[in-house]
Order: C-alpha cells, then structure tokens, then sequence
C-alpha cells in the first residue's frame, strides 16, 4: 500500500513541476516558522515549485531565528505571474508588528491571513497554481474579521461553489475521512443523514483510488453509538442511515465494511486490515490519528476541483516567535500536494469531481423504531 508517510522522491515524468501555492496562515501564529523551516529542506524544493503567499518580513524573522539563509525572491503580492524555478514569495509588506507582544487572535491578523488565502485561491482559479496547501490559521481571529466560515474546508467550498466537500486526514498509517467537521455534537443528530455518511465513503474511495495508488480499496465506517449500537441498544442511527449508506456505496462497486466499533476499528485500520476509515464526527476520527501522528499528519480536503492540503495544527500561539515549532506536518502537506498534483496529471479528474448518487428508490432504508 501507498502509506501517506511515505516521503521518498516523487518521480518527475512529466516534464515540468507542479507549482504550489502555499498560503502562509495567521501572521501572528508559527505558520511563517514552518513554511521557511520545510522549504528549507533542498529535497523538497527540488520536487517543485512554489509561491508562498505572506510576508517577506516574517518568513526573514524565522528564518534568522533558525539560523536558516533566505532561500526564496521576493516580489509583491501583486506582480507575481509566474514562477519559473525555487521559491517566490508573494509579499504582502503592510503585514508587519506581529513579531511583537505576545500572539493573540485579533480582527487584523484574521483578515491578513484571509488575504493570503484568497491570493492562493485566485492562483488555482487561474491555473497559475497546481495545488494549494495552506498554513494554520486562528478560527477568532476570523471571525473578528468579519468571516463568517469556520475553517479553511468551508471557506475553499464557498470559494469554489462546491456544496459537497469531505475532511480528510491522512497520518502515519491511517487515512480517516469525516462526515462530519465543525459540528457541535447535539447539532450532529439533527443533520444525520444517509447523505453525509454516503459522502465521505465515496470521496474517500475516490481519493484512495487516484491519489494513493489502491485499485480496491478497503474502507470500513465507524458506528456513532458506543458499540455500533450493539443491535440496536444504544441508538438505531446504524440501522436507519449508517447501513444505507453503505449499501448505496456498494452498489458503485466500492468495498466499504462496518459499520464497527470505533474503539476497536483503529486499531485494526492502524494493522492495516484497511486502507481508510469513515468516522462519524470530527473527535472520533481526530483523536487516533493525532495520537499515531501528532508531528505529520495532513488536512486534505475532497471534493473541490482543487488539490488542498493543510497542517493538522493550529496556530500555536504559546510557542510563535521562540523557534520552537515542528514542521512536520507542513512538510508532509507539502509532499502530498506535490504527489496529488502528480497524479493528477495522469486522471481524468472531471470524472470524480461530483459525488456519485445512485437512484435512492434502490437502497433499503429501514424505518426508524417509535
């Protein structure tokens, strides 16, 4: 199997490198301290080429603070067209006095970091850029800049008018997608449907299949109750919408199991008894992969007409400024939308943009118990 760790040479047999934009997250958090220490590394720049949107200033501060020798050009947000080779970075030099005080959301930082995002959108948008991968960014900090999208996953589906979109996280040995993201818990109950579960196993598939390199992937879904319900004891949601979920999967020829205990499927899926796992909401399927990935693992987001890739962290500002952060998981973001974009290059991606929906007279759903 094609594991998301792997971080060996992706092979270049099209001719030319993908470009990827990278947008540099919350100015006031450790998004420039891990974009400048991945790009530092020459394997990785060697697989491609890159745009960072965000500040020349910041990215010169961590990078003197890790003793790192600029690497990148530096041009105006505003003048970059194209990039031939290395690193770009697209300045925005009215982003300034962050690196003083101590890091805190604020309305200013939100909308400096909402400005990078958009540029990187506007460079897939274009065709400019191959792929997007983005920094972390402060959820506060946008909405008190007037946003009123609570993450990266739902501002890229308004950006890119896609309604269906599905969060993927990819970690040591385990890919989890999630029918559900920033959702309260009691919320969940009103919106689950047969819909949202169906979704995500066939992003999933998709992804799995073209991104991974797995003729048949294995997927199992993870019940919502404690113990799948145990027949029916703890809830009938597995009964009523997880099973005709899968049933309508398996009628498009994908191999989808469960649904399963949560507590026990990790496990297996981690063994590799399978290739992806479907939780029901964002801690049950978080939790194991932080767990077994805590430095590497990888935000992906299906179902837009783009690659995204993201570090599964926040801005961290309790360490921003000290030299302290791990760049693992921007590295490993990095990687994956070089590979995706590779991939792409040899799928008829129009084919997989829009979920599957076979006619729902077909699927048995079972009425729910008085």
């Amino acid at each position: 199997m094609n594991r998301p760790n792997d971080l060996s040479p992706i092979p270049d047999v099209s001719g030319s490198k993908p470009l990827v934009a990278i947008s540099m997250g919350d100015p006031a958090g450790i998004g420039a301290e891990v974009v400048v220490k991945a790009l530092a590394d020459p394997e990785v720049r060697s697989q491609a080429r890159f745009i960072v949107y965000g500040s020349h200033e910041l990215l010169s501060y961590a990078a003197d603070a890790a003793e790192i020798s600029c690497f990148w050009f530096r041009h105006p947000h505003e003048d970059v067209q194209r990039v031939e080779s290395g690193v770009v970075v697209a300045d925005f030099d009215e982003c300034d006095a962050f690196t003083q005080g101590p890091a805190k959301p604020s309305a200013r930082a939100g909308a400096m970091s909402l400005r990078f995002l958009d540029e990187a959108i506007e460079a897939s948008r274009s065709g400019l850029a191959d792929a997007i991968v983005t920094g972390p960014i402060h959820k506060t900090s946008w909405k008190l800049a007037g946003c009123s999208k609570p993450g990266h996953t739902e501002y890229l589906a308004s950006a890119f008018k896609v309604r269906k979109v599905t969060m993927m996280f990819a970690g040591g040995p385990l890919c989890v997608a999630l029918a559900s993201t920033h959702l309260g818990l009691f919320k969940l109950r009103d919106s689950f449907t047969i819909g949202r579960v169906f979704q995500p196993i066939d992003h999933l598939d998709a992804a799995l299949r073209r991104w991974f390199a797995i003729d048949h992937p294995r997927i199992a879904v993870a019940g919502l109750n404690p113990h799948a319900s145990e027949n029916g004891l703890f809830g009938d949601e597995e009964v009523r919408i997880i099973e005709p979920a899968m049933v309508m999967a398996r009628e498009l020829g994908i191999n989808v199991q469960g649904p399963f205990p949560a507590d026990t499927l990790f496990v297996k899926a981690a063994q590799g008894a399978y290739d992806g796992v479907v939780a029901m909401y964002h801690d049950q399927g978080l939790i194991p992969v932080k767990l077994l990935a805590f430095d590497s693992a990888v935000n992906i987001s299906l179902g837009l007409p783009v690659i995204r890739t993201s570090v599964d962290h926040g801005t961290a500002f309790d360490i921003a400024g000290t030299n302290q952060a791990d760049p693992g998981s921007m590295k490993q973001a990095i990687h994956l939308a070089i590979k995706f974009a590779r991939a792409n290059r040899n799928t008829d991606w129009s084919r997989r943009v829009s979920i599957r929906v076979p006619q729902e007279s077909t699927v048995p759903v079972k009425p729910k118990k008085p």
